[in-house]
């Protein structure tokens, strides 16, 4: 190999790695300031899909048909109607990281009810818990995964940042959280706190699941988040968390694979 050749080698091989680092320091930055800011057909459920677009890979991304029920899909394989809404969007009763009353607040009217019960729960056994950040809006998502594209590129946004109508944050039945003291608040150091340990062995009597689990993102597309709570109802949740598997599993779904 002559030298010339082997520099072009090496600067290569920098350039993947570097990507690499930049994904990984976005997504950190994305939960860290971002959103800290105020601002397949299922067995279980009448959930039907409608095929919109094939992938690379073979796969294919559907249009949810029914998104207003409570188990409903949503991951980067299957996606909200576009400009979907929830009709029944109310703020819940319990703290948040901010003290501003904005839409981020909001949950769907049973997964806000659960959400108190919950809190309230894990305050009675001395575990103080906060909101992070709940209902985002397709406009809201829409500019947010925009800003990660003209900053990284569309692949590398995807990476870290959910395409338009492919949040679980957009159904209102999702709600990051962290502990009382505000700190690690969606970071990977929220793992291993009483807060997170709470969570996963007592989510599931309230209806939640800790919708993405340790070492199965190649299933559900992101890495482990265990603050990310996602409400499908008491029975599902119990049964998901029981038997250690993803919503992905439950709904004999196509694995996400990145």
């Amino acid at each position: 190999m002559t030298k010339f050749r082997f520099i072009i080698l090496c600067l290569i091989i920098f350039g993947v790695a570097l990507a690499g680092c930049v994904g990984k320091s976005h997504f950190e930055s994305e939960r860290k300031t971002v959103e800290q800011q105020p601002i397949s057909a299922s067995k279980h459920s009448t959930d039907t899909l409608k095929s919109v677009k094939h992938l690379k890979n073979g796969s294919s991304i559907h249009v949810v048909s029914n998104p207003e029920i409570i188990p409903v899909l949503v991951n980067k394989l299957n996606k909200l109607p576009d400009h979907y809404k929830p009709t029944d969007l109310i703020y819940p009763d319990i703290p948040f990281t901010f003290k501003e009353k904005i839409e981020k607040r909001k949950m769907r009217a049973a997964a806000a009810a659960a959400i108190e019960k919950l809190f309230a729960g894990a305050n009675q056994e001395g575990v103080k818990l906060l909101g992070v950040s709940a209902y985002r809006s397709h406009e809201v998502q829409t500019s947010l995964f925009n800003h990660y594209v003209k900053s990284d590129g569309y692949e590398a946004a995807k990476r870290y940042s959910a395409v338009p109508g492919t949040s679980e944050h957009e159904t209102g039945l999702a709600i990051d959280v962290t502990g009382g003291d505000g700190k690690c608040a969606a970071e990977e150091c929220f793992e291993g706190t009483e807060a997170a340990s709470w969570l996963e062995n007592h989510a599931a009597e309230y209806g939640f699941i800790i919708r993405y689990p340790k070492g199965r993102d190649a299933i559900t597309g992101y890495q482990y988040e265990p603050w990310h709570l996602r409400y499908v109802g008491k029975a599902i949740a119990q049964e998901i968390m029981s038997r250690g598997i993803t919503l992905e599993e439950y709904n004999n779904a196509t694995p996400v694979n990145n």
